[in-house]
């Protein structure tokens, strides 16, 4: 997929480029930076930077890589974080910004950044990594290149602590409704079951503001495939194949695979990425699911919490995949 996180230490990617987090006079510093200067050859780096001399604050210079596997490295500077600095988080997009556009420039496929300013700059994470999405999301708009995101270890990467505890609060009811639909009770006794159907019609109750499936198209359509019926919801939204791939974050070869092969049968992230590109109601994406042999399961975490993003209309496949990576689940890919 075009932008993927991943748990990696960023000079072992095996990417076209790797992004360097550093300082203005571009010399040999800690953390990632010293890591990425002590695997490509701490000398040679050194002395192609210093033929370079500087890097602006947001901006980006670009020297080969020497020992690492990837051929590039493009170094770019970050802000020191400070409470209250109304600047910062442009300075901090740019960085990304300059980054890619200076990768595009030098017609390069593949870039791996590590999270900016997150360090011993001090940015806080969550932002930094909203930053990040906003900045790699509007470049993928308009262009085609594989970026990974690369985080070190766990405690590298958070999301907001608002929509990380709404997410597991969510969980934790599905969980509940989930064992109180498997309980079995006496029928003698005074106690009411709770049955699966009983389960299904209160969250359809809870959905009840969010657009359902029609029964008309739903009879009408039954001998569609999952490829046939993916084309006429694109056509029905009026949407064009590059908002519909870009938006699910997927290959533009994949979707022409998609596109002319009418019985074409995808991974279930695949069908999930789609109908979040295409913002389907909960009972549509059950459909669409079912057209490719899949459903939702209410005992998958994952699908759990995807189902959150899709009851509340968030459709941003960047977000849910932050989240899914946040709670250890696997991403939304092709």
């Amino acid at each position: 997929m075009p932008f993927n996180i991943v748990r990696n230490d960023i000079t072992k990617m095996e990417t076209e480029a790797i992004v360097n987090a550093a300082n203005s006079r571009l010399l040999m510093g800690g953390g990632v930076c010293g890591a990425i200067f002590n695997a490509a050859g701490a000398e040679k780096m050194q002395a192609a930077c210093d033929k370079i001399g500087f890097c602006g604050l947001g901006e980006a210079v670009i020297t080969k890589g020497f020992n690492l596997k990837a051929k590039y490295v493009i170094h770019t500077v970050g802000p020191i974080y400070k409470a209250g600095n109304t600047v910062q988080e442009k300075q901090l997009y740019s960085a990304y910004e300059s980054s890619l556009n200076l990768a595009k420039s030098k017609g390069i496929g593949s870039i791996a950044f590590p999270l900016i300013s997150s360090g011993i700059f001090g940015y806080p994470k969550a932002e930094a990594i909203t930053i990040a999405r906003q900045a790699i999301k509007e470049f993928l708009l308009e262009n085609d290149m594989d970026i990974y995101l690369v985080v070190y270890d766990k405690d590298a990467f958070e999301i907001s602590k608002g929509l990380f505890d709404k997410i597991k609060s969510y969980i934790t009811e599905k969980m509940v409704l989930l064992q109180n639909s498997e309980r079995r009770i006496d029928l003698s006794s005074s106690s009411v079951v709770q049955s699966a159907y009983e389960v299904d019609a209160r969250m359809l109750k809870m959905n009840k503001n969010k657009a359902s499936r029609s029964l008309d198209n739903l009879l009408k359509n039954l001998d569609e495939t999952f490829s046939q019926m993916l084309l006429r919801l694109i056509d029905e939204r009026n949407l064009k194949d590059s908002e519909v791939y870009k938006k699910a974050n997927i290959d533009r070869k994949l979707f022409s695979k998609i596109r002319n092969d009418k019985n074409y049968r995808p991974k279930k992230s695949t069908v999930l990425s789609l109908a979040i590109a295409l913002g389907l109601s909960l009972d549509e994406t059950k459909d669409i699911l079912r057209k490719a042999g899949f459903a939702l399961s209410p005992s998958s975490r994952a699908d759990v919490i995807v189902e959150y993003f899709i009851e509340n209309e968030n459709y941003d496949i960047f977000q849910i995949n932050e989240a899914l990576f946040a709670f250890g689940e696997p991403l939304l890919c092709c």
